[in-house]
């Protein structure tokens, strides 16, 4: 687990690199990078409106560890900024005035391995757990807040990560994708440029 403080210089150096990337400047290192942020661990950048109700303006990950977690969130934050296919790329105007930074960092992908697909459901825990399915030609990710934000049970949290990857909602009762979990630390801005809080997640007990 990181701290608070790790988490702050982390969605520092997110703004700080589309800054950079907008305005053609260079990145200044980040100051004080502890143990924590050099370790290799996958990462999401996130980019809410803060105007228009903190609707989603842009969200681009690296799930796997593929460099030290302060330079993979730098990666991440930029093409979240400049390459998400959903949204037009951000302004440099937009990203000071408008754009709330958060970053979910992630732990190592757990397999769920089960005789009944059906039995996903119950080794899935919202609030707590984000998901990827994989299989049948598609691929998707949600994010362990998607679950909690959007009201979703563990089965229709399936259903959405099915979607995400491109294939049929009930895809996961195939008995032909894999299912893996995962747990996520997120730390965002209360507004834009402004303090770095943890987003504590409330897991939702299983009935």
């Amino acid at each position: 687990m990181l701290t608070v403080e790790e988490g702050e210089i982390l969605v520092k150096a997110a703004r700080a690199a589309i800054d950079s990337h907008l305005s053609g400047s260079e990145s200044a290192p980040s100051a004080r990078v502890s143990s924590g942020l050099k370790e290799q661990r996958g990462v999401f950048v996130t980019l809410l409106d803060y105007i228009n109700g903190d609707g989603l303006r842009g969200c681009i990950g690296i799930p796997f560890p593929t460099r030290p977690l302060i330079d993979q969130v730098r990666v991440a934050a930029v093409e979240a900024a400049t390459s998400d296919p959903r949204f037009e790329p951000i302004d440099l105007e937009e990203l000071k005035s408008q754009i709330i930074v958060e970053a979910t960092v992630l732990s190592a992908m757990e397999p769920i391995w089960v005789r009944n697909p059906l039995d996903l459901r119950e080794n899935i825990l919202v609030g707590r757990d984000g998901i990827v399915v994989e299989g049948m030609g598609g691929h998707g990710l949600l994010l362990p807040q998607v679950a909690g934000d959007e009201g979703f049970d563990s089965e229709e949290f399936l259903s959405q990560c099915c979607l995400k990857a491109g294939l049929p909602p009930d895809a996961w009762l195939s008995g032909d994708v894999h299912v893996s979990r995962f747990q996520g630390q997120v730390f965002a801005e209360e507004k834009p440029n402004g303090r770095v809080f943890e987003r504590l997640l409330k897991p939702k007990s299983r009935r």
